[in-house]
């Protein structure tokens, strides 16, 4: 019990952090353009706005993310710790919106989804609320 409250605990300090800072200029680890460059050289296609569970809990997905995992351990902290994920970068940690992963898999894909621009709805939507209802009702 006491790992869950950790879990969501880093994700609401998280999500506050993107909340209120231009994701583009965090740094999540001191090793970011490392985890960035590996996980866009093993995951190039992968989509990181919307994730896909399969694509992280299926046996092939699995094969594929060990060994990119494992040249991690030594270099993050508590890289195979437990955390928790969002599906849908747009949205905040919801149980419909996240999914148990990995610590480095959490690294890997908001510093992608940081990086490439994908959690600057968050970021947005925070500073003017009234454009993030917009900007909902737009997509749906």
């Amino acid at each position: 019990m006491m790992w869950a409250m950790k879990a969501y605990q880093h994700a609401e300090v998280y999500f506050n952090l993107i909340s209120s800072v231009d994701p583009k200029f965090l740094n999540l680890t001191k090793v970011d353009d490392q985890i960035y460059g590996e996980f866009r050289k093993t995951f190039s296609d992968l989509k990181i706005d919307v994730l896909d569970p399969e694509e992280l809990k299926s046996e092939p997905a699995k094969e594929k993310w060990r060994p990119f995992c494992m040249q991690f351990e030594g270099v993050v902290e508590d890289f195979n710790y437990g955390t928790l994920l969002r599906l849908d970068c747009s949205k905040d940690y919801t149980e419909e919106n996240t999914i148990f992963a990995t610590r480095i898999q959490f690294f890997a894909i908001e510093i992608a989804r940081n990086r490439e621009g994908c959690n600057n709805i968050v970021y947005t939507s925070a500073k003017n609320p009234a454009s993030a209802g917009a900007m909902e009702a737009a997509s749906a």
